[in-house]
């Protein structure tokens, strides 16, 4: 308007002072009226906006976009008075029609242009932990597991050693789990509860057969081996995209796919064949079952959905299902087929177990996975930690308190003795604390850090435990301690199982001659 006035003065050489007044009067009138037909121009934009998933969720301000500043007044005038094409130099319409431009502070965006303005709470929040997450500290960082530092390693021996050989087809079996579920296995075979007929006292031949065992340890392992090379033939591609397995002796180089793929075939072979002929055909079952569960499902599976990580579990669970199914073989008193070493009353031992390694992986594998959630989500794995972050701590925390009751179930149905109840909560208390902090600080301030390490932790020592504690065995050797025999109580014994044995003996028909 000013311009118009200017304008105004220029083209009359001579203007008296009435008309002057009465001009710059009705200029200012018709500036008053513009500016407002622009300010409510501008609200009945912003309102198009107001009622969004961004309000009620961002809850911008209101005031913002219902009252404008002055500036963004005269800009919207300018806007209106211009042509076109003037305008849409100076950036503000988008279109030939002349909208009006909205500014970075309009509803719904979340970036703070003005210093001045308070920052809300919630908005508060989220800035804090998108840069708490943004700094990766280093005890959040998990080390490389053990098949990529045995590779590494190898690098250092000589070519054509026998050592590096050796060194890089033990990382195929990935070690440190491999002997995490022989120890399972073993822990289930020597919990086995013994009958009074074959203990020590009564003979002199060992409980259980150390022949077996050596050959269920074995096979197990050569299973596992088996399974583990197969998932890294697999997946190659994929865990070079990963800091934690891109060492592994195929990612490198070090070894072909094909002979990986003949050490498996090999390791499978034997380790299901021992399990066969040195134990029974159920726990040879279990053995290649757990191989094709692995390798043929869970493996392709992680690219899929995030119910690979209770596929995983299932897998985890079945070696102790295992030992205690070749225990249960060497008594079983019937046939010795898989309905009686899995499905009676005396298999219970060995499915909690089973439930106990199904629940342990949770609060292990959700730390482990929130720690490379990002690689994981680079390499095409669908994880909870990074799909579904608060369910993955939820998941944690929930499968860590499972712990209590499969230890009280323990000793409930006389797998253990009491003490076990005291010594174990100790430890289950340790890793529901740390799934609990893991659960509420999202995984950050090395909370996903202190929820591995005491899954790494957790599962040998409950099983030592659990052996340590195995019912009746401390009553046997305080009783030798004491010089109390035992020769009166298995006589008694005896006679018992003699009477039993007449009573339930089949009669003769006495014939009866008339």
């Amino acid at each position: 308007m000013q311009t118009q006035l200017t304008r105004t003065l220029n083209t009359e050489a001579s203007i008296c002072l009435q008309c002057l007044v009465r001009l710059s009067k009705s200029t200012r009138l018709t500036r008053r009226r513009i500016l407002h037909q622009a300010s409510i121009r501008s609200s009945a934009t912003a309102s198009g906006a107001l009622f969004t998933r961004d309000y009620f969720f961002a809850n911008g301000s209101n005031g913002s976009a219902l009252t404008h500043d002055k500036s963004l007044l005269l800009s919207s005038y300018r806007a209106q008075h211009e042509s076109p094409a003037g305008a849409a130099k100076k950036g503000l319409v988008k279109t030939p029609s002349a909208q009006l431009d909205v500014p970075k502070t309009a509803i719904g965006d979340t970036t703070r242009n003005d210093p001045l303005q308070p920052e809300l709470p919630h908005r508060r929040r989220k800035r804090l932990k998108d840069c708490q997450s943004s700094s990766v500290t280093a005890s959040d960082i998990i080390p490389p597991d053990a098949s990529s530092r045995l590779s590494t390693i190898s690098t250092t021996l000589p070519p054509s050693s026998l050592r590096r050989l050796f060194s890089l087809y033990l990382s195929l079996s990935k070690p440190r789990l491999s002997f995490l579920i022989v120890l399972t296995t073993a822990a289930a075979y020597s919990l086995y509860p013994v009958p009074a007929v074959l203990l020590p006292q009564a003979t002199t031949s060992p409980s259980l057969s150390t022949l077996t065992l050596v050959f269920l340890t074995s096979g197990t392992a050569l299973c596992s081996a088996s399974a583990n090379a197969l998932n890294m033939i697999m997946e190659p591609e994929h865990d070079a995209k990963m800091s934690r397995t891109r060492n592994r002796p195929l990612v490198r180089g070090y070894i072909g796919r094909r002979g990986a793929l003949v050490f498996a075939s090999v390791a499978g072979i034997v380790g299901v064949g021992s399990l066969y002929y040195g134990v029974n055909p159920t726990v040879s079952f279990l053995g290649g079952l757990n191989i094709f569960l692995y390798a043929g499902v869970y493996t392709p599976l992680k690219r899929i959905s995030v119910l690979n990580t209770w596929v995983g579990a299932v897998v985890g669970g079945i070696p102790p299902l295992m030992g205690w199914a070749a225990a249960a073989g060497q008594t079983a008193t019937g046939s010795g087929g898989w309905q009686e070493l899995l499905l009676s009353e005396q298999s219970i031992g060995g499915w909690l177990l089973a439930t106990f390694l199904y629940a342990w992986q949770f609060p292990h594998f959700n730390a482990l996975s929130w720690t490379i959630r990002d690689e994981y989500k680079y390499a095409g794995y669908r994880m909870l930690a990074w799909v579904n972050p608060r369910m993955n701590g939820r998941v944690a925390f929930r499968y860590a308190l499972l712990s209590f009751p499969i230890c009280g179930a323990l000793w409930w149905f006389g797998i253990t003795d009491q003490g076990f109840l005291l010594t174990s909560s100790v430890v289950n208390a340790w890793i529901v604390r740390e799934a609990w902090k893991f659960w509420r600080k999202d995984g950050y301030k090395g909370s996903a850090r202190g929820l591995f390490w005491a899954g790494v932790w957790h599962l040998p020592v409950v099983m030592v435990l659990a052996m340590a504690h195995k019912k009746a065995l401390w009553e046997g050797v305080w009783q030798r301690l004491n010089g109390e025999s035992l020769e009166e109580d298995m006589w008694i014994d005896d006679e018992e199982a003699v009477g039993l044995q007449e009573q339930h003996a089949p009669r003769p028909l006495a014939l009866v001659v008339t």
